[in-house]
């Protein structure tokens, strides 16, 4: 028998004898912005995954999000592309993945987070305008005890219970229905100073509703290989996972959400 192959290159699509017509997919699109990297879902119409590097530099700036408008992307193809229209009076925000107040750099690098293939449908009051907003505040402020932060962000869609069988339900946006309505969001997280060898890393999955402010981080916290199981993805996989090289991001800062104090540094 011979070993089964885990991916295609370029010439196994057009020279497979199964696929001698074409291959399928799926298709991830794969691209790079000025503050972020992202995987797009074209049967979901979500980001797959939004990746970040921050530091105390490359958050400085003064591009204002007043200025910057949300847009569909052109580059995904339009049967697969979230539309505005799909969130007109949806009940839902357009949550962004790579926030915009990671990318004050300038004019195009905050425009860029207004793409639709960095946003997702998020609960407004209590989550997008509230505790998500507290946790990206957050992870701005690791930079401030160590020199390198990393953070992948992304939607989840995870089964609930319903008397003995478990179900994995959620509700589509649009008329038509067009865009996913993801039932949790992660936010994995590494961290490094430049002196140590070691790591920091921390992973969070939230609901996708609203949350009491009272609640602690900590609730949300999780080993990341659940959350990686939970997404289909890995997380930071060159990096070698002992207890000498990697510590949990909670037992190295104090992992609590300051929440408002973004609101006051935005109008600053």
């Amino acid at each position: 028998m011979q070993p089964v192959k885990r991916s295609l290159d370029s010439e196994d699509r057009t020279t497979n004898e199964f696929l001698k017509y074409g291959y399928p997919g799926p298709v991830s699109d794969f691209m790079v912005r000025s503050r972020y990297a992202a995987s797009f879902n074209r049967a979901l119409r979500n980001p797959n995954w939004v990746a970040e590097h921050l530091t105390k530099d490359n958050l400085k700036g003064t591009a204002d999000r007043a200025s910057s408008e949300f847009s569909e992307d052109k580059d995904i193809p339009v049967a697969f592309r979230a539309l505005l229209k799909d969130y007109y009076r949806s009940g839902y925000d357009r949550g962004h993945m790579c926030p915009a107040a990671d990318a004050k750099k300038d004019s195009e690098a905050m425009n860029e987070t207004f793409l639709l293939t960095n946003i997702s449908p998020q609960v407004g009051k209590g989550f997008n305008r509230n505790y998500w907003a507290s946790l990206e505040a957050f992870v701005r402020d690791l930079t401030s005890s160590f020199d390198d932060v990393y953070c992948i962000s992304g939607p989840l869609y995870l089964p609930q219970k319903e008397g003995d069988k478990w179900y994995v339900k959620y509700e589509v946006i649009g008329n038509p229905p067009n865009v996913a309505v993801p039932t949790h969001f992660f936010k994995v997280i590494l961290a490094k100073r430049r002196n140590e060898e070691t790591f920091a890393i921390g992973a969070f999955a939230l609901p996708n509703k609203e949350i009491d402010n009272a609640t602690p981080l900590a609730e949300f916290n999780l080993p990341l290989e659940v959350v990686e199981k939970a997404a289909g993805l890995r997380f930071f996989d060159k990096i070698e996972r002992n207890v000498r090289v990697v510590s949990p991001l909670c037992s190295k800062i104090n992992c609590t959400l300051e929440h408002d104090a973004w609101k006051k540094k935005r109008s600053k």
